[in-house]
């Protein structure tokens, strides 16, 4: 194990702090190194580094990368589950099982996350309105406890451990092996209707109509169109294609290739402005028509990762991602609140996400219920943005929504508390497993989850 103090961030470059990183690789002697050697004292598991705030940040103690946990242990073809360490990626699973005829039951916008932290996050994809989050296809959790030892946790063995881990942002524990469902395809494409949007209640009107009978449904949303044209949208609605849509590829579960990309060097000022962003999103949605066309599953669900070191465009300052989300019952006040607050803003967002969502799945800080979410990606100004986000906030409580951790940078404990009515019964779980508070974030000590 090597241990090395430099800094570190997420996704977002906000915050920065300066931390211990361990590098482990070894999952029998972790065990050890959590009493009595390296991982001794605070703690806190990381794996890429794509949540976006300070989750998977902590100072004064050690940041566990997990990366090097990567091997898979067994597959059962029967039924399709996989089991592996938790520092297999997504990228891993894609590689060997998608030309089998395999894939994952849902993935959220990068292939680049480890198992161990998108449980940890109870990440979601585009079909939440149809399946939920990764929870729903977890089957077992190995967790490293604060005092050595291992423990399985399931749905049937210790479900209070299992549903606190999972949605728990790594504060139980280090989360060591999964087991999880795969689910089948027959090619490695969508069939996807896209369709153009007039404004908001247009937008939702399409989740409306297509959500029912398709498997994925996203929208990319104009963030700095107002007035009339406020949340005009570009919705995307497929399913998986058959074999017989994709006749014409020799090998229906191979990718096609493609030219990799890369933001070399941080430039040294921003290079999405408002103007920039304004422009971008005009050609955007003007280049795009109703039409239904196939889509390789890369380009529909990780269109970004196409781009190396993608966030490097938002200069040194970096940026915060603003996820909300609200209840089917309020989603059509709230959200337009929200956008006419952004658009008033100036806040230049290149990513703005909008999907529909389903019902949660039992982890006590599980994120989604029955609505919508939407994510915004904002460039960060240490005098601006976090006024602008606590107002986002104040409209979200007021219309009984929540943040997402995973991608929180700046939400209060008084916010926190208010959005996640089941804060003390995950504390409780927390304390009995880790009655020192061994396992600890900068996010946890930021939102009351920790000390």
């Amino acid at each position: 194990m090597t241990v090395s103090s430099r800094p570190l961030s997420g996704w977002g470059g906000v915050p920065v702090e300066a931390c211990r990183v361990a590098r482990v690789a070894d999952r029998d002697r972790m065990a050890g190194m959590i009493t009595t050697g390296a991982l001794a004292g605070r703690l806190i598991g990381r794996g890429c580094g794509r949540a976006y705030g300070d989750s998977a940040l902590l100072t004064n103690g050690v940041v566990a990368d997990c990366t090097r946990l990567d091997r898979f242990i067994a597959f059962d073809p029967e039924t399709g589950i996989v089991t592996c360490e938790a520092g297999v990626s997504f990228a891993d699973i894609i590689t060997v099982f998608l030309p089998r005829g395999w894939f994952l039951p849902t993935t959220p916008g990068t292939k680049f996350v480890t198992f161990g932290g998108a449980i940890a996050a109870d990440i979601h994809g585009k079909n939440h309105h149809r399946v939920g989050s990764l929870g729903n296809f977890v089957e077992w959790i190995d967790l490293l406890l604060a005092d050595g030892s291992v423990v399985r946790c399931s749905r049937t063995t210790d479900p209070e451990l299992f549903f606190a881990t999972i949605g728990g942002m790594g504060l139980t524990g280090l989360i060591l092996s999964v087991a999880f469902r795969l689910v089948t395809v027959e090619t490695a494409w969508l069939r996807v209707r896209y369709r153009k949007t007039t404004d908001l209640a247009d937008t939702l009107a399409a989740f409306d109509a297509g959500d029912a009978g398709c498997e994925h449904s996203v929208a990319w949303i104009d963030c700095m169109a107002g007035g009339a044209s406020l949340g005009r949208s570009v919705v995307m609605q497929g399913r998986p294609s058959t074999r017989a849509e994709v006749s014409s590829h020799s090998d229906p579960l191979r990718l096609p290739a493609k030219r990799r990309r890369t933001i070399p060097f941080t430039p040294p000022l921003s290079l999405l402005s408002p103007l920039t962003v304004k422009a971008f999103n005009a050609v955007f949605y003007n280049l795009h028509s109703d039409i239904v066309k196939l889509v390789d599953i890369e380009s529909f669900f990780y269109p970004l990762d196409a781009v190396r070191h993608w966030n490097r465009l938002y200069g040194p300052r970096g940026f915060v991602q603003y996820q909300a989300f609200f209840p089917r019952a309020t989603s059509a006040a709230g959200l337009p609140r929200l956008l006419e607050a952004v658009v008033q803003s100036g806040a230049a967002s290149f990513l703005a996400v909008l999907k529909s969502c389903g019902e949660a799945d039992g982890g006590m800080l599980s994120y989604l219920e029955p609505g919508h979410t939407l994510a915004l990606d904002i460039p960060y100004h240490h005098r601006s943005v976090p006024d602008l986000c606590r107002r986002l906030d104040r409209i979200l409580l007021d219309h009984g929504g929540r943040l997402y951790l995973a991608k929180d940078s700046l939400m209060s404990a008084e916010t926190f508390r208010a959005m996640y009515p089941r804060m003390e019964e995950f504390l409780a779980v927390k304390r009995r497993v880790d009655p020192t508070g061994r396992f600890v974030s900068s996010q946890a000590r930021r939102v009351g989850l920790a000390s």
